[in-house]
């Protein structure tokens, strides 16, 4: 039937039309985003999973921040420490050369003099290991913590090492001496004792800057593997919509060709009044 009143084709045809325009304009979206899914209105359930994963990612960044100043400040403590170490070896032989009774007072006076400033670096040393304003082996904090998790609900701890002179790991006091045989010979044992416990101390900081480090990396691969994941749902595949989008683009001159064509069915009418 023909009708200038009703054209069904052409409204067939610009329904179509219309759907390829709409087929033809996500598809262009992904393109220029790189995002299958780039808001809720794409697709709401995975847009929500991609959104509390992104969350994820982002704590992730804050939890490496915050065990990179942890294990600095380890690391600090691990030097000075270490560093402390070697200075108690060489007192050590300070003051076993000091407890030998076949010293004039003057020789023994510099074993003394020497020891006293190795005894006093010590000192130096313990007050100036700080990072980020923490000293974990002066005996002025319990501790340092990092987070663990995303969430910030787990933490990894790194307790202090008080190194300081007559403290329970170096037991040798600030005041000590060689000034006599007694005092140089008993100086020999309390640094040997020192010598131990600090030798533990640096194990347990090791061990623990270990741990970091090992925490370090796995929250790095945690947070890629999840961005990873991120993509798998949201990003679009390129090539794909490069295909698709040649193809709607023919279909789209197509429709509209075909419009053209229903639009001139009306004019058929016309025929029957000549």
């Amino acid at each position: 039937m023909a009708s200038v009143n009703t054209n069904y084709g052409a409204m067939v045809a610009l329904q179509q039309l219309n759907s390829t325009n709409k087929d033809l304009e996500t598809t262009q979206s992904r393109i220029n985003t790189g995002l299958k899914v780039s808001s809720a209105k794409d697709n709401g359930a995975i847009y929500a999973i991609a959104q509390g994963m992104r969350a994820d990612v982002a704590g992730f960044g804050v939890v490496s921040e915050s065990l990179a100043r942890a294990s600095s400040t380890v690391d600090v403590a691990l030097a000075a420490g270490e560093a402390i170490s070697d200075l108690m070896i060489e007192m050590k032989e300070k003051a076993l050369g000091a407890a030998d009774a076949s010293l004039t007072t003057a020789q023994r006076s510099a074993f003394n003099e020497d020891f006293k400033a190795l005894r006093d670096q010590i000192s130096t040393i313990v007050s100036n290991a700080n990072f980020n304003g923490v000293n974990l082996i002066n005996n002025s904090t319990n501790s340092v913590e990092a987070f663990a998790d995303a969430d910030g609900t787990s933490v990894i701890t790194v307790l202090d090492e008080n190194l300081s002179l007559g403290g329970a790991i170096v037991t040798l006091a600030a005041t000590a001496s060689l000034d006599t045989v007694t005092n140089a010979s008993a100086a020999v044992g309390t640094i040997e004792t020192s010598l131990d416990n600090l030798n533990q101390a640096l194990a347990r900081l090791g061990t623990s800057s270990k741990a970091l480090g090992v925490h370090s990396d796995f929250i790095t691969q945690l947070s890629d593997v999840t961005e990873a994941g991120i993509g798998n749902l949201v990003d679009a595949d390129l090539a794909k919509e490069s295909a698709k989008l040649q193809a709607l683009q023919t279909k789209q001159q197509l429709g509209v060709q075909a419009l053209s064509i229903a639009n001139q069915a009306s004019s058929i009418a016309l025929s029957f009044f000549q």
